[in-house]
């Protein structure tokens, strides 16, 4: 066993609790790395505070990034020394992940939720020998070192630990939205693509859709300095549904028309409605924020049928192992400038890190471990 130190999640607290675990060594198909930084999202605060099916306790963290320092004998991705990001996991068999979806794998729902490999067990020990839930997302990443399923590791060339650090939270949330716009919804030349909710998510598709020949991208939140930071990112046109009518404001901005493209990136019901109700004829919505379980939405039946499309879209429909090098060139090359959504925290510092993305102060906190 391999002792470390993990940011634990109990059941009851929520709040993160740092501790010192044991971690086994990596089986055949398991990578051990330790973590240089990782990532907050919002599904690790929804899973702390036991919204999610996920059992706890458990080891969460889902954006990582690190260098790795031993792999299982059945290991070909990587190996000893590399630097990586961490992703979801993904079974690698299935028909979409054989087609090159992972992130519809058939089993992506147990394979980054329940917080245990396929045969239910879990790399994570606590001081007492209870078991801890870990390979969240195939990694459980905020821990100093982790047990991670290959299929969540993605080589990457990173000059250091520093810019290693800031590509973390390349892993989910920004590759989620920049994938939403590029992989999925794939504006043509001249197109309007309405961005619903710019926090770390919509900013990303933001991003995505500036990596296009669209016409027009138009960012729409009821915060000022999110709007600002949206215009920085390439929007051209911002709305605040706390001055302005979201969908009479588009109506003038498509001369009537309409958009053609939506991402919905809050998981608010009635920003999901104005997202549908402003499509063109054949217009299309990306759903990709994600509501509490059940949630219901509502549309007109009769104003789809001239075309126009609701999708899901999990993980920006994202084949990591290629686009994860892909977004990291584009920010390299300075046309993915994210930077301005990141702010570090040291780990200790994970309860306050957590805090400032709770109530919005921060749209991506990461933790640096030293």
């Amino acid at each position: 066993m391999i002792e470390t130190q993990a940011a634990v999640a109990r059941p009851g607290v929520g709040a993160f609790t740092w501790e010192t675990v044991q971690v086994e060594p990596p089986r055949a198909d398991e990578v051990l790395v330790r973590i240089v930084a990782v990532g907050i999202c919002h599904t690790d605060l929804a899973t702390r505070d036991g919204l999610l099916h996920t059992r706890l306790p458990a080891v969460l963290g889902h954006e990582g990034a690190g260098v790795v320092e031993s792999v299982g004998a059945e290991v070909t991705r990587v190996r000893e020394g590399d630097a990586v990001l961490l992703t979801f996991s993904s079974c690698g068999r299935c028909r979409w992940c054989r087609s090159g979806h992972p992130a519809y794998c058939a089993t992506f729902i147990p394979r980054n939720f329940d917080a245990a490999r396929p045969d239910g067990s879990t790399p994570f020990r606590d001081a007492g020998g209870e078991p801890l839930g870990g390979r969240f997302f195939g990694q459980s990443s905020f821990a100093r070192r982790t047990v991670v399923d290959e299929r969540s590791v993605v080589p990457v060339d990173a000059r250091d630990d520093e810019e290693l650090a800031l590509l973390a939270p390349l892993g989910c949330g920004i590759q989620t939205g920049v994938g939403a716009v590029l992989n999925e919804l794939r504006p043509g030349g001249g197109a309007v693509v309405a961005v619903f909710g710019a926090g770390a998510v919509g900013l990303s598709a933001v991003l995505g859709a500036a990596l296009t020949q669209a016409g027009e991208i138009v960012a729409i939140d009821q915060h000022a300095a999110r709007l600002d930071l949206a215009r920085r990112m390439g929007a051209t046109a911002t709305i605040d549904t706390g001055e302005q009518d979201p969908l009479a404001r588009l109506g003038e901005l498509t001369g009537g028309r309409g958009v053609d493209r939506a991402v919905e990136c809050s998981g608010v019901p009635a920003l999901l409605r104005w997202a549908v109700d402003s499509l063109s004829v054949g217009g299309e919505v990306g759903v990709v924020g994600a509501p509490p379980v059940g949630t219901d939405g509502t549309f007109d039946v009769n104003f789809l049928l001239n075309g126009r499309r609701i999708r899901g879209i999990t993980e920006g429909d994202s084949d990591p192992e290629a686009f994860l090098p892909a977004l990291v060139r584009q920010h390299r090359s300075g046309r993915l400038p994210y930077d301005g959504m990141v702010r570090s925290y040291s780990a200790d510092r994970i309860d306050a890190a957590a805090e400032d993305a709770a109530t919005g102060q921060v749209l991506k906190p990461v933790l640096r471990f030293g």
